[in-house]
């Protein structure tokens, strides 16, 4: 299904947000790399795929990129990355500790970066089960 034509309005939306959460001022690395955390999860293929390239023509190593599935058990991420990582698990899987990660976040990031964070997040999951749902397989 042409889901994105179909409902160009609606869709269009969906992906202005995006556009704007890209031009925020937060550093778009972090923002793809934690959309590539929650296409993981969600299991969509496509999105994988497209912000694994993203994060690679944005200069990080391929290794690093590979081990995206294992952030806890490596030290090739920072603390930054790994807050933004635990932050999009903890939204993705809806856990109720969140309040303690946020406060976390708080260290690193300022009120608007948190919410352009969160909202990538919960847009790319979004994203994400449009995607697997309404679209032809790849």
């Amino acid at each position: 299904m042409n889901y994105k034509e179909i409902a160009k309005e609606t869709i269009g939306h969906l992906y202005k947000a995006h556009t704007s959460i890209r031009k925020s001022g937060i550093d778009e690395k972090l923002i793809a790399l934690a959309e590539l955390r929650v296409s993981q999860i969600n299991g969509c293929a496509y999105c994988c795929s497209y912000h694994a390239k993203e994060l690679f023509n944005f200069g990080i190593d391929q290794d690093i990129i590979n081990r995206l599935p294992g952030w806890k058990y490596t030290n090739a991420f920072d603390s930054k990355q790994k807050i933004v990582l635990e932050w999009t698990e903890t939204i993705t899987y809806n856990n109720t500790d969140w309040q303690q990660i946020k406060e976390k976040l708080q260290h690193s990031f300022t009120e608007r970066e948190i919410i352009e964070l969160t909202s990538s997040i919960t847009l790319m999951s979004t994203l994400n089960k449009l995607r697997i749902t309404l679209a032809e397989e790849d």
